[in-house]
C-alpha cells in the first residue's frame, strides 16, 4: 500500500490531554466526511472542518511504510522518546498494520486523531476520537468533542468507554461565544475538560 500525506511537520500538540507535547504530525490526505473542496462543503457531513487535507504538496506520496517512517524519523530531533500524531483528513483511511509496525520498530509512540467512523487497528498507542457523525469507534483514550454541535450534545457521549472527555470550542466567527459556552458546560459537568487550540494562539502549525 502507498501513503499520501498532505504534510509532515514537527511542532507541539495544541489540543487535548497532550497539549504542549512535541510531536511529528503526519496529516494524511482524504476524508470520508468531506472532499476537502469548498464547493462541496454544503453537502459535507462535517461542514465546519478548518483543515486543508487536499493534495500532497507539503508531504508527499510514499510507496512503502518504511519510506514514510524514514521521513518521519528524519523530522524528529535526536533526543526524547519519538512521538507521532497521525491526523487528517481521516487517517484511518490509510493507517494500516504495516505502517504501525514500522513506526513501532523505529521507537515511535503512535497517536491518532480520528472522526471515529472507521475501525482502528488495535496496536495504536493513543486514540483520540472527535465525533462528527455516527461512531464506529466507541472506546479509546480521549474523546474530543467540537462544541457546540446541534446534533452532537455532550451527554450523547459521556457514557462511552474513554478515559478523558474534552470539549473544544468550535472555531470561526463565534469562537469567543463558543469558548464561553464550553467553559460553562465544563464547570457544570466536571467529567468534561476544556481543550483550546493553543497552537493557533501561539501561531504555530
Amino acid at each position: 500500500m502507498s501513503y499520501s500525506l498532505k504534510e509532515i511537520f514537527y511542532t507541539l500538540q495544541g489540543e487535548g490531554l497532550h497539549t504542549g507535547r512535541a510531536a511529528v504530525f503526519c496529516r494524511f490526505t482524504g476524508c470520508n466526511l468531506w472532499s476537502g473542496r469548498e464547493n462541496d462543503r454544503a453537502k459535507a457531513v462535517c461542514q465546519f472542518c478548518d483543515t486543508d487535507f487536499v493534495g500532497i504538496d507539503g508531504g508527499g506520496k510514499f510507496a512503502t511504510a518504511q519510506a514514510l517512517v524514514d521521513k518521519v524519523v528524519a523530522t524528529w530531533p535526536s533526543t526524547g522518546r519519538p512521538y507521532v500524531v497521525c491526523t487528517g483528513g481521516e487517517p484511518l483511511l490509510q493507517l494500516d498494520t504495516p505502517l504501525i509496525e514500522a513506526f513501532h520498530q523505529a521507537g515511535f509512540e503512535i497517536a491518532i486523531e480520528t472522526n471515529g467512523t472507521l475501525p482502528a487497528p488495535p496496536e495504536i498507542d493513543w486514540i483520540c476520537v472527535s465525533p462528527k457523525a455516527p461512531l464506529v469507534l466507541e472506546s479509546g483514550d480521549e474523546l474530543k468533542l467540537v462544541f457546540p454541535q446541534p446534533d452532537a450534545p455532550p451527554d450523547k457521549y459521556q457514557k462511552l468507554d474513554f478515559k478523558y472527555f474534552f470539549l473544544q470550542p468550535m472555531d470561526g466567527p463565534q469562537r469567543e461565544l463558543n469558548t464561553q459556552l464550553a467553559l460553562r458546560y465544563c464547570l457544570a459537568h466536571p467529567q468534561w475538560r476544556l481543550s483550546l487550540q493553543t497552537h493557533k494562539w501561539l501561531g504555530i502549525s
